[in-house]
């Protein structure tokens, strides 16, 4: 869960300067460059606390951007020690309970997938953008901003920024009844001023003999034909990766194809798998719905932060490519 806060949190800014860059509608260009730049400029450190269903999460955030570009840290407050450091385009996280530590090459930007030319129109015809009211977040006066979805198929995202600096304090994810289903916010937050860079530097030194380490290649961009198709995806979302991945404890290559509106991703697994399937069907957790069946010999799984109809419908228009 630790990964999936800091990627939720980077995953925000990356895509909010993605859509700034590529020139999104007035008004919601604007802000998202807006908060890019701070996330990426700005020194600050804060107390971070992310709900994601039932689980709740609190750690520490600390950024630093020098002449040596940009350097963080996240680290657990609670439970089993944890702790995520990027330097620029290198993030490693680190697991002392297991003894690991996992090392991947890619950068914040890379975090969320960048938006596609034709997703810019298709954005601002599948979400409503307006500013919201003011509120306060960490002790700071924020302004709140929402997309709201125009179809059942996606959830709607409310976004707090400091009205000072322009910082992302607190992210939302909700549902057609405006309930949570995940949340990211500051509780405590210092802008500016000297950070540290003891405070950016991984807590553990030089690694142990006995510490596994595990170096992901980067995988965003990757278009590789895998001989399956998506017949039926919502409208919006395009297609960004296809791939054959190899994964850990599966005999054979796995086809990986993801898709994003500009706000959320889809990923669609298909694996080789004889015999009974196991775990299929409907499964959620927190704001990701997954579902899988069994076409044949193949285990198809498709898993996205979308309402359970959406993994559903594209998981049951899977075929493969004639």
């Amino acid at each position: 869960m630790m990964r999936r806060v800091w990627w939720f949190w980077t995953g925000l800014v990356a895509s909010g300067l993605a859509l700034a860059e590529q020139g999104a509608a007035p008004g919601a260009a604007e802000w998202l460059q807006t908060v890019a730049n701070a996330a990426r400029q700005l020194n600050y450190v804060g107390t971070v606390v992310y709900q994601h269903g039932n689980r709740v999460e609190t750690s520490r955030l600390f950024h630093l951007n020098d002449v040596q570009g940009e350097q963080e840290r996240l680290i657990s407050l609670e439970g089993p020690m944890r702790e995520i450091v990027r330097s620029n385009d290198q993030v490693t996280c680190f697991y002392p309970e297991l003894r690991v530590v996992r090392i991947e090459q890619r950068s914040a930007r890379n975090a969320f997938p960048a938006l596609l030319p034709q997703q810019m129109a298709t954005l601002s015809q599948n979400y409503n953008f307006r500013q919201g009211e003011l509120a306060r977040v960490a002790g700071v006066e924020a302004r709140a901003y929402v997309f709201e979805p125009k179809d059942g198929l996606r959830y709607g995202h409310q976004f707090w920024t400091d009205n000072a600096s322009g910082l992302l304090l607190k992210a939302r994810m909700v549902n057609d009844k405006n309930e949570v289903i995940e949340q990211f916010m500051f509780t405590d937050l210092r802008v500016g001023g000297k950070i540290e860079r003891s405070s950016v530097r991984p807590s553990i030194g030089r690694l142990p003999p006995d510490w596994k380490v595990l170096k992901v290649s980067p995988a965003v961009g990757v278009l590789q034909d895998t001989g399956w198709q998506v017949a039926y995806l919502p409208p919006g979302f395009t297609k960004i990766v296809e791939m054959f991945r190899t994964i850990t404890g599966k005999p054979d290559p796995v086809a990986h194809l993801v898709f994003s509106d500009g706000l959320v991703a889809v990923s669609v697994f298909v694996e080789t798998h004889k015999g009974q399937a196991h775990g299929q069907g409907l499964v959620r957790t927190g704001a990701i719905n997954v579902y899988a069946l069994q076409i044949d010999d193949h285990l198809i799984t498709v898993l996205g932060e979308t309402p359970g109809e959406t993994v559903q419908r594209i998981a049951g228009s899977i075929t493969r490519r004639r």
